[in-house]
């Protein structure tokens, strides 16, 4: 039931037991698929996100505000750090409207103007965040920007804007985050980014956002392993379908909708991996529907936007 959600989530795992004697080799597997096992079905989990903080970046709208939301109904601390301060023509929300929506929710919000690329803003938002609340227990990096362009009609400044707002700023939220995280007694990265399908399939027509997404991944590789004696897990969460937010609407012509699910499945698996025992769910690369499904869920018709339509497949998803 596991073997083929192990092989995308925690394929580095096998990577390291290539170098281990067969028995030693074995036993390593053995513990490999118990721990994701464990993680999937949920057996270590939180009772609450109460009183938890949360630093999540580009939560003022889509699918970040859809995972504050969902942790703000259990009394959560919501870190807002995200660019938008006045209300956009083409996308609905800023980091006020936001905070307004987690407190009636819940939670108590922290709304900051931030552009996770700058180290001095970024640093700045952590500190105040850990003034506010007393610490940091969970880093959401949501924050992405988005160009489906081949490489001769990429500008520079657009690839520099992906590279620096997806990989930079990860790392950097990241960075800064990391000496509370370790002080959480369940501390928690999660990148909003896709596993690591090496195929020519997924770079082609857009090379330049693929590179920095799969910047993001590479960030969960590493650090899961890095981070793992410290007691802080680092997991991926992506979309098994296009979901339909402010930023698609852009991209998408709007006959898109019906094939499309809502924010709010992302906002439920998200809660499934940040209720998890940061020790024992670690180093995955977690698709939303079949994590939902094997924590129990089976109403899917909930996130449709129109029920029983064919639903369109994300990026990077076979």
């Amino acid at each position: 039931m596991f073997l083929a959600p192990l092989y995308i989530s925690s394929w580095f795992d096998w990577y390291i037991h290539v170098d281990l004697p067969p028995g030693e080799r074995i036993e390593s597997v053995r513990r490999t698929i118990n721990r994701f096992s464990e993680s999937v079905r949920g057996e270590h989990l939180m009772s609450s996100l109460r009183g938890k903080t949360m630093f999540i970046t580009g939560a003022s709208r889509g699918i970040g505000k859809a995972i504050a939301l969902r942790a703000a109904r259990d009394g959560a601390n919501i870190v807002i750090a995200a660019k938008t301060t006045e209300p956009h023509p083409k996308l609905a929300g800023t980091i006020f409207t936001a905070a307004k929506e987690i407190e009636e929710a819940g939670g108590q919000a922290l709304a900051l103007q931030v552009d996770v690329r700058q180290e001095e803003q970024v640093a700045d938002a952590v500190e105040q965040a850990v003034k506010r609340f007393g610490g940091i227990d969970m880093l959401v990096n949501n924050a992405s920007a988005i160009s489906l362009t081949p490489t001769t009609a990429t500008p520079m400044k657009r690839y520099d804007l992906m590279h620096q707002v997806n990989i930079r700023g990860t790392f950097l939220c990241s960075q800064k985050c990391i000496p509370y995280l370790a002080k959480s007694e369940n501390g928690h990265i999660l990148n909003l980014a896709p596993p690591l399908n090496m195929e020519a399939k997924w770079f082609a027509g857009h090379v330049a956002y693929t590179m920095s997404k799969f910047g993001m991944s590479m960030c969960v590789l590493g650090m899961s392993m890095e981070l793992a004696e410290q007691g802080i897990a680092a997991n991926a969460l992506w979309p098994r379908t296009v979901i339909w937010t402010a930023a698609v609407e852009n991209l998408l012509a709007p006959n898109a909708r019906p094939h499309c699910r809502k924010p709010e499945i992302m906002g439920d698996a998200a809660y499934a991996i940040l209720t998890s025992d940061s020790r024992k769910c670690t180093g995955n690369f977690f698709i939303d529907e079949d994590l939902l499904r094997a924590r129990g869920v089976t109403d899917f018709d909930q996130y449709a936007t129109e029920p029983g339509q064919e639903l369109q497949p994300d990026f990077f998803i076979d």
